[in-house]
């Protein structure tokens, strides 16, 4: 906690359900933080395509890589800001592992959308907001609890209590 932070003592902000008051404040700027990301991911992916002659799997793996490091970092910094501490390295590869999973859910959900509704696949942003928005609730809920979860990431205090 920090100094005259009054805030993180209320009951409230120390629940540990995913649900709490706490965790669900995070979401918009969860959601922010994920608007900025594929703003990041669509610009260098048409980038490494049309100026640079990439093919799109080359050029996509790219454009996830650093949309997703951008994530990470702006995620760390104003949305979980009181809970990312010193452990940046454990917590990136959980990052990218929470990330990676929830690209393989927008996908999935994008093809079983099209696959169950064969109309839609001649309007595929439907499709793709709709795995747009089950990818989300599950990266939210996993970050919230893998990856900036306030337990996870506290120091160990002498005992090897968590503080």
């Amino acid at each position: 906690m920090r100094a005259g932070d009054r805030r993180a003592s209320l009951p409230e902000e120390q629940s540990s359900s995913f649900l709490s008051v706490s965790v669900l404040r995070r979401l918009p700027g969860f959601v922010l933080v994920g608007a900025i990301g594929f703003l990041i991911d669509a610009g260098i992916l048409t980038a490494l395509m049309t100026g640079l002659g990439f093919g799109p799997y080359g050029a996509r793996a790219i454009s996830f890589t650093v949309a997703v490091t951008a994530t990470w970092y702006m995620n760390r910094r104003w949305v979980f800001e009181r809970i990312a501490v010193r452990m940046s390295g454990r917590e990136y590869t959980s990052y990218l592992l929470v990330q990676i999973i929830g690209a393989v859910i927008n996908l999935s959900v994008f093809v079983a959308v099209i696959e169950f509704v064969p109309e839609l696949a001649a309007t595929p942003v439907i499709p793709l907001a709709v795995g747009a928005a089950v990818a989300l609730m599950f990266n939210f809920s996993a970050s919230s609890r893998f990856v900036f979860s306030e337990t996870r990431n506290q120091k160990p205090g002498p005992g090897g209590s968590r503080q």
